[in-house]
């Protein structure tokens, strides 16, 4: 008890608080913990080598041994769930084998020199002795060593850490970007089946519709020319026109689906029929010594597309400059306006859509819109020459 020196009353003792804070004692938590886990892993481990090395000249043998490797997968997923909730260590999730589009023999051998399954087994072979010295060292300074435990948990956090991050992540750059790559597929997918929906409610909506309703017509028209022949050519004339805006639908559709254009002549040409067509007037500059692949000279056409509709609906621009040109194995894009600005990738925007398709190609979008503006849109591309 403390007491007020100008009163002589008694001063109330400060709120009792937790001597560690949360981060400390869920390193504390993992140390402790490592034992029974790492005895799990390690019995795991050397049962499954033992039975599969041992019995290898059987045929269970090495099957036996590529599901082991399987499963050290699992436990190392289960180990960077824990290592993510109790010590924050983030690392990506390797590449699956995906065993069910491989046969029998493929996938055994597959299995078998699976890096990630023996880096995994590797790590909880070697786990035991570190497992028994964390929990020693965690359960002694409990109690012997308290005002330093925190200093000490770290320590040996950091090193769990470094495991962690060392044998349980992916095993090098490539297979990182596989597994991006493999997770950026279901963009892909979902981007094709939108755009396949949007191509079938096009043409039901739009040409199909107005192709039917020309077809009664000119029925009509058919039963009309002999009882009332001004009336037939009546209606043959508006027949005429339908055909018309259905053949323009059918263009734009096209069109929108792969110009001929961009075909025929380029993205040169390609950009200025569309800048021709935007609300804004714009600047098309074009560098590039060659074309590229016809699937990236297509996602660049498509990408400055969108960007300029963009600056048509939203930006209340004067003028735009569009720009392409090749450096260092790239085509790069550059869109800029004079806009209001604002823009951005977050929020479910379209730009956020076409960041999405951009990345699941290795491509990049970079969007630098202030309020006020101006708004300069880059997009990287990777360039693949012409077959």
């Amino acid at each position: 008890m403390t007491i007020n020196s100008q009163r002589g009353e008694a001063a109330p003792l400060p709120p009792a608080r937790f001597a560690f804070d949360a981060v400390t004692w869920k390193e504390i938590a993992y140390l402790l913990a490592n034992l029974p886990v790492d005895i799990a892993g390690f019995v795991y481990v050397a049962v499954v080598l033992y039975l599969g090395v041992g019995l290898s000249v059987t045929v269970i043998g090495l099957p036996l041994l590529a599901l082991g490797l399987a499963g050290c997968r699992l436990l190392g997923r289960l180990e960077r769930i824990r290592a993510r909730g109790m010590l924050g260590v983030a690392v990506d999730e390797p590449r699956s084998l995906s065993p069910g589009r491989m046969g029998f023999f493929p996938w055994l051998w597959t299995s078998l020199k699976d890096p990630v399954g023996w880096r995994h087994a590797l790590y909880f072979f070697i786990r035991l002795p570190w497992g028994i010295a964390t929990f020693t060292i965690a359960l002694t300074s409990l109690f012997v060593a308290w005002p330093v435990l925190p200093f000490i948990a770290r320590g040996l956090a950091n090193a769990d850490r470094a495991m962690v991050r060392g044998l349980l992540s992916p095993s090098d750059e490539l297979e990182r970007r596989i597994a991006e790559l493999e997770s950026d597929r279901g963009t892909v997918v979902d981007t094709a089946a939108a755009d396949l929906r949007r191509i079938e409610r096009d043409l039901h909506d739009g040409a199909q519709a107005r192709l039917v309703a020309l077809a009664m017509d000119l029925g009509l028209a058919k039963e009309k020319l002999q009882e009332d022949p001004e009336a037939a050519a009546r209606m043959v004339g508006e027949a005429h026109g339908e055909v018309k805006l259905a053949l323009q639908e059918l263009r734009d559709l096209a069109r929108g689906i792969h110009p001929a254009v961009l075909t025929d002549r380029g993205l040169d040409a390609a950009l200025s029929s569309v800048a021709a067509r935007c609300t804004v007037p714009v600047q098309v500059q074009v560098d590039l010594a060659g074309r590229p692949a016809p699937a990236i000279e297509g996602i660049a056409y498509f990408t400055v597309s969108e960007l300029l509709q963009n600056i048509s609906k939203h930006s209340g621009a004067r003028r735009a400059v569009v720009e392409l040109w090749r450096s260092d194995g790239r085509l790069m894009i550059q869109v800029r306006d004079d806009g209001r600005g604002g823009a951005t990738t977050s929020g479910g925007s379209g730009l956020g859509g076409l960041a999405e398709r951009l990345d699941s190609v290795d491509g990049l979008l970079v969007v630098d819109s202030p309020a006020g503006g101006p708004t300069t849109v880059t997009a990287e591309l990777p360039w693949r020459d012409r077959a």
